[in-house]
């Protein structure tokens, strides 16, 4: 499998309870933390949920 890179680079503040569940989920809790994932479907709809607040990269 693939893996990517996540990097949070916008604050959760002011953002709906479903967008914040779902960056904890993929493990972000501070601006410029990054995370490393497998590429699987369900990782990649989190991803879709919330691209404006951070930024992929392909490993």
């Amino acid at each position: 499998m693939a893996k990517v890179k996540i990097t949070q680079v916008k604050s959760v503040i002011d953002r709906p309870k479903r967008q914040k569940d779902t960056m904890i989920a993929l493990g972000l809790k501070k601006i410029n933390q990054s995370v490393e994932h497998e590429v699987t479907p369900q990782i990649q709809g989190m991803i879709n949920r919330v691209n404006h607040l951070v930024n992929v990269e392909q490993l």
